[in-house]
């Protein structure tokens, strides 16, 4: 049996959940301050699906094709690694952003990775 996609989609000015899941996952990457990082885990968290950080990095992967800016650089592993890199232009470019707002990165991880954690609101 086929389910059945909903018609209705929520317009600009709607109280409504975001179209997908990926939209969640962008709203909420959008919200971290310049100069704050978040993992792929709280970001699922937030999202209400505690167990899907996977989806929220291939969310992040697909990042560059959506219609308002992501800023995906801001996302990290668990222990701060920055382990998106190789979806970034450069191999470099994931780090750039991220010194470019004042967080010191070596090696691939987050320097002061606890202190610069920024946990989004969860989703009730």
């Amino acid at each position: 049996m086929a389910m059945q996609k909903s018609s209705r989609t929520p317009t600009k000015n709607s109280k409504e959940e975001p179209a997908s899941f990926f939209e969640t996952v962008y709203a909420i990457v959008r919200k971290i301050p310049r100069g704050r990082i978040t993992t792929y885990g709280a970001i699922a968290e937030a999202a209400g699906t505690r167990l899907s950080a996977r989806m929220v990095g291939w969310a992040m992967n697909a990042a560059g094709h959506a219609p308002v800016r992501v800023p995906a650089h801001r996302v990290v592993n668990r222990n701060g690694m920055l382990t998106g890199r190789q979806h970034f232009a450069t191999p470099t470019l994931m780090q750039e952003l991220l010194e470019q707002e004042g967080v010191k990165v070596e090696n691939d991880q987050v320097v002061e990775f606890e202190k610069l954690f920024w946990a989004p609101p969860v989703k009730s």
